[in-house]
């Protein structure tokens, strides 16, 4: 039976406290936090608190495994890795009891420069808020706004986040976001956002963008992934995990851990899926025409 004397706690006052749970444990071990999106974004670029589902932070490259460990030793429990969290394996999720979930970003998708570069150009220039009365790092508004239209280009947030951050706002704002694109070597990311990815045509991350923001089958997203890769080695590492089930995406459908045999299956139905995958988007383009 359940005990009559808990009241639920509505999720914007969770995840406020979620964001002081995390500073805390940060603080604690003296990691480089920014907490980025949702209720951390300024209220010039979102007039009405957004909340999100979850609590969104970059850190300091050199310092996430401190953090992975100290967040571990207080209860969050890991839910997604970063090698199978996203294409950009930027970000890994875990899960509190209390808090609800947490993304953990390493670096930021559609930024090129090395993270921690990015990391300190935002560091520099940051602010702090406060949460739950605990004290929180943000970028400036200008880094915000920048990392919301980046957002956009994977279909997050929605057009009041492009028309605050980017197409509506001041001149001189503007300048700054550009900068900062630049500097981030972002441009064909916050492109593909604004509706101008085909002027980046010759990028060695267009096709990935390309399908990321439009849509496409899955080998498409795994060869642009191949394509846009800095390195051969790295290049050779997708190549190789592309065959591969991604058991932490089973496990999220199965409710619990896959067998052996269930994991068998779904390797020999992705010729199937690939197939059907690539019959809809011909569908598509021929029903275009």
């Amino acid at each position: 039976m359940e005990n009559p004397s808990r009241v639920p706690v509505p999720l914007r006052i969770r995840l406020r406290f979620g964001r002081a749970a995390v500073q805390v444990v940060a603080d604690a071990v003296g990691v480089d936090v920014l907490h980025i999106k949702g209720n951390a974004a300024d209220p010039a670029l979102r007039p009405i608190e957004s909340s999100g589902t979850d609590v969104d932070i970059l850190v300091r490259p050199a310092h996430v495994a401190a953090l992975d460990g100290a967040l571990r030793s207080h209860g969050w429990r890991l839910y997604s890795t970063f090698v199978y969290g996203s294409p950009f394996e930027h970000a890994q999720t875990y899960l509190h009891d209390s808090w609800g979930y947490l993304d953990l970003h390493r670096w930021f998708p559609g930024i090129r420069a090395d993270p921690e570069v990015a990391f300190q150009r935002m560091w520099t220039d940051r602010r702090t808020v406060s949460f739950a009365g605990v004290g929180c790092e943000v970028p400036d508004i200008a880094a915000q706004a920048a990392l919301l239209v980046l957002n956009l280009a994977r279909g997050a947030g929605d057009d009041a986040d492009l028309a605050r951050s980017w197409t509506d706002a001041a001149s001189d704002h503007r300048d700054q976001v550009q900068e900062l694109v630049r500097d981030w070597q972002a441009q064909v990311a916050f492109a593909a956002a604004t509706g101008e990815l085909e002027r980046w045509k010759g990028a060695r991350d267009y096709r990935l963008w390309k399908v990321i923001s439009e849509g496409g089958p899955r080998t498409a997203e795994w060869w642009a992934r191949i394509r846009s890769a800095p390195s051969w080695s790295q290049a050779m590492r997708i190549a190789l995990r592309a065959p591969m089930v991604n058991v932490e995406h089973l496990t999220i459908e199965l409710g619990r851990v896959p067998t052996r045999l269930e994991i068998v299956a779904a390797f020999l139905d992705r010729p199937r899926r690939m197939i059907v995958e690539t019959s809809r988007v011909v569908g598509r383009h021929r029903g275009a025409r």
